[in-house]
């Protein structure tokens, strides 16, 4: 057997098939939440790989997940989700998924293998981006080429792999190790080292998101509010953030255009979306301090009117 921990058969798997559903699905959930707790000791590496990303997608640089098989699925989930969440421009997000994505029908084991398509798939990747190359094994063909590549090319690399000594950390400016226990399923990474993935790479783009400022008190200020419900969680943001009535924040929102952060402003007394957009650039399109520049200007108007 193995001598990695993604490969390991788990001390209580033995008679695995002969035992009650209950207490399989016990012994399953309770290897879930086992892997989960990994993240907890990757919190550090975590928060580094967060800035890294977040000084990416503030140059005008690319992120770019870099993943094969189960791991490559994690990646797509979150990758996916960015411009619609946080208003990331699809134009700086790329997923390069070994086999791409018309092997998702059947998900091939070949391409992991594959370093020559790994090269091809590699000609995206520029100085100044920001790799997330992940891998359970830490030792994925694919995944360590398109590392090596970026490297090469003045990216910086986030690793992720959930076994210690990874060849994926080497010369990687951040190692993310998620030291999840063997699977109840020996081998069948798409489980628990899967499940840390997830949450590495929601935490990984959550956290940059903020340092961004696409997130103000817990809102997703610059989500793309495009059908009924989303148009209706946007309002309800304005109407908090700016402490107005429901159907006058949705007035404001159709005001704005849809967004959330001007819709914001207008509320609070700039006269025009123009003026908003001006001060939220000014603001580096960060809402808190937007406003703050707002109650500034304010404050001064106020104290001259006083003299």
């Amino acid at each position: 057997m193995s001598q990695k921990a993604t490969e390991a058969r788990h001390e209580k798997a033995e008679g695995l098939d002969q035992r009650d559903p209950a207490e399989i699905l016990a012994l399953l959930a309770s290897g879930q939440q086992a892997a989960a707790s990994a993240v907890d000791a990757a919190i550090p590496a975590l928060a580094d790989a967060a800035e890294l990303v977040a000084q990416a997608l503030r140059s005008g640089k690319k992120l770019i997940y870099a993943a094969a098989g189960s791991s490559g699925l994690m990646a797509m989930a979150d990758a996916l989700e960015l411009p619609g969440t946080y208003g990331i421009p699809r134009d700086q997000i790329r997923l390069l998924l070994a086999g791409g994505l018309s092997s998702l029908g059947d998900m091939p084991g070949t391409p992991e293998d594959d370093t020559k398509l790994a090269e091809s798939d590699a000609d995206v990747i520029a100085a100044g981006d920001c790799v997330l190359a992940v891998s359970a094994s830490g030792s994925t063909p694919y995944v360590l080429k398109i590392a090596e590549i970026a490297r090469d090319r003045g990216a910086r690399i986030v690793a992720i792999a959930n076994n210690s000594g990874a060849r994926l950390f080497d010369g990687a400016d951040v190692c993310v190790l998620l030291e999840t226990p063997p699977e109840i399923v020996a081998g069948s990474t798409r489980m628990g080292a899967g499940t840390a993935q997830k949450l590495a790479f929601n935490m990984i783009s959550t956290l940059a998101a903020i340092r961004l400022g696409h997130v103000h008190d817990g809102h997703m200020v610059d989500l793309r509010a495009d059908n009924e419900k989303l148009r209706i969680r946007a309002a309800g943001m304005v109407a908090e953030i700016a402490e107005i009535g429901f159907d006058d924040a949705r007035g404001w929102l159709e005001a704005a255009g849809g967004s959330v952060k001007l819709a914001v402003l207008l509320a609070k007394g700039v006269p025009d979306a123009d003026a908003a957009q001006e001060l939220l650039i000014r603001s580096d399109h960060v809402l808190r301090k937007a406003l703050a520049e707002l109650k500034m200007t304010e404050n001064t108007v106020k104290c001259a009117a006083r003299r």
